[in-house]
């Protein structure tokens, strides 16, 4: 390359995001909340490789859903020639993975996991080419306690991260017997307003009409809300299932509205359906979807076991706690070790080394091209880093075998004013003693509120 021609600046690709410093410390506050909750309902975490079989989600998801013809980031390696697929979702993956290593040989499994997902997408607010979902599959449960405590599981999470606006959809969309005598009328429904479908619905009306009751076609909306509801096709078992989970959430106090018209977009979904929706995200509202899906092991090669899920979207969330005014900062360390001198400066990788042996988060200044090593910028430096103490060591310090403390922020004693001078031995104890034993102290140096 010519030592004159300046190199081409290369950009990420569209629609898959970065996450910066500034905004991961609402993301940890998010994820280690989740984390927290779950570990309380006894669900424990799976980690599954982002790159499948593509066979699995055209068996697990349905050859004409949207995500399979449209939306799926599939390839043929060109190594050995096997067709993989980046996971649009977890759940068929996590059952892959349950079945190929037997996880309920002892009994029923509580997972969950956590990470990105990708999907061929326009990109818009909420909705990304990369995103990221934390999910829950509970495998080998059969009754609708399960469901519930599934949805219970959720509105703790929500009122743990100071969420109050995201309402409760519930539906039954039965067993493959009433949903294919369901499936029967509806085509002979929509084929008499045959001429009220738009495009998409005409595509979809023989291959999988019930997403066509899923519509946002407002033109269609009317003759929608006059089409056959699954909910009077269900049979004893599947009504009784579904009044189960109802009487669980009401006597629990868990608001939710029945709706006739909530339909999940995989193949494998049976019986209960939710999703948690919400009015301050525009037209991306659904932050959390899942229902029960007993088919998906045996249509993996299993014999029948039962299952239920559910997937949130972590960035429509975050969202969501910004509209709600969540504000979050997060300090670079406790000490920032300010040094002048070479001999000071080894001086100061021992310290540094020391206090973090001690637990402490320390930033030891060092050399940088936009900012000078003056004891006056190194100062500035520790201030903005958030540090509550600067551990000063320069000649005279090296000289006594001391550091001087200097407290940044918080309460300044009367008696000491805002530094004092410890023998270098005594540091670590000195500052594990104002640090640690100070009860505002959050080891996670993540401070928040609503």
């Amino acid at each position: 390359m010519s030592e004159n021609k300046k190199a081409e600046k290369i950009v990420g690709v569209k629609g898959m995001n970065d996450v910066l410093p500034a905004d991961a410390a609402l993301w940890e506050l998010f994820e280690n909340t989740v984390q927290s909750v779950l570990k309380s309902y006894g669900f424990q975490q799976i980690r599954t490789p982002i790159v499948e079989p593509t066979a699995l989600f055209k068996r697990g998801l349905g050859e004409v859903t949207d995500i399979v013809e449209k939306e799926m980031y599939s390839w043929v390696d060109a190594m050995n020639g096997d067709n993989l697929t980046l996971r649009p979702e977890s759940t068929a993956g996590v059952v892959r993975a349950a079945l190929e290593h037997n996880l309920t040989y002892d009994g029923p499994k509580r997972l969950w996991y956590s990470g990105p997902m990708f999907r061929h997408e326009r990109p818009q607010r909420g909705r990304s080419r990369q995103f990221h979902q934390v999910g829950a599959e509970a495998i080998g449960f059969t009754g609708p306690d399960i469901d519930a405590e599934l949805i219970m599981l959720c509105q703790r999470l929500w009122d743990d991260l100071g969420l109050e606006n995201i309402r409760l959809e519930l539906n039954s969309i039965g067993d493959a017997e009433e949903r294919n005598r369901h499936r029967t009328d509806l085509i002979a429904y929509f084929e008499q307003h045959k001429e009220l479908l738009d495009a998409d619905a005409q595509r979809r009306l023989h291959s999988n009409p019930l997403r066509i009751l899923d519509t946002k076609n407002p033109a269609m909306q009317a003759m929608v809300n006059g089409a056959p509801q699954l909910l009077e096709y269900l049979g004893e078992e599947s009504r009784a299932h579904f009044e189960g989970v109802q009487k669980i959430l009401n006597h629990n106090n868990i608001p939710f509205t029945v709706n006739p018209r909530l339909v999940r977009g995989m193949d494998y979904y049976n019986r209960t359906v939710f999703e948690w929706v919400t009015d301050q995200l525009g037209s991306q509202g659904t932050v959390c979807g899942g229902g029960r899906y007993d088919p998906l092991v045996e249509m993996f090669g299993g014999k029948p076991t039962p299952a239920c899920g559910f997937a949130m979207g972590v960035e429509r969330l975050l969202e969501l706690m910004r509209e709600n005014g969540e504000q979050v900062t997060r300090n670079e360390c406790d000490v920032y070790v300010v040094h002048q001198g070479e001999t000071a400066q080894l001086q100061a990788f021992v310290l540094a080394e020391r206090l973090r042996g001690a637990g402490l988060d320390v930033v030891l200044h060092c050399a940088s091209a936009n900012s000078g090593s003056s004891f006056k910028s190194q100062m500035k430096r520790a201030d903005s880093s958030g540090a509550a103490y600067a551990v000063i060591i320069g000649e005279d310090e090296v000289a006594n075998q001391t550091a001087t403390i200097k407290v940044l922020r918080g309460d300044v004693s009367a008696e000491g004013g805002n530094q004092a001078v410890v023998p270098f031995d005594g540091v670590t104890d000195y500052l594990v003693d104002q640090i640690v034993g100070n009860d505002d102290h959050d080891h996670d140096h993540v401070h928040y509120h609503h």
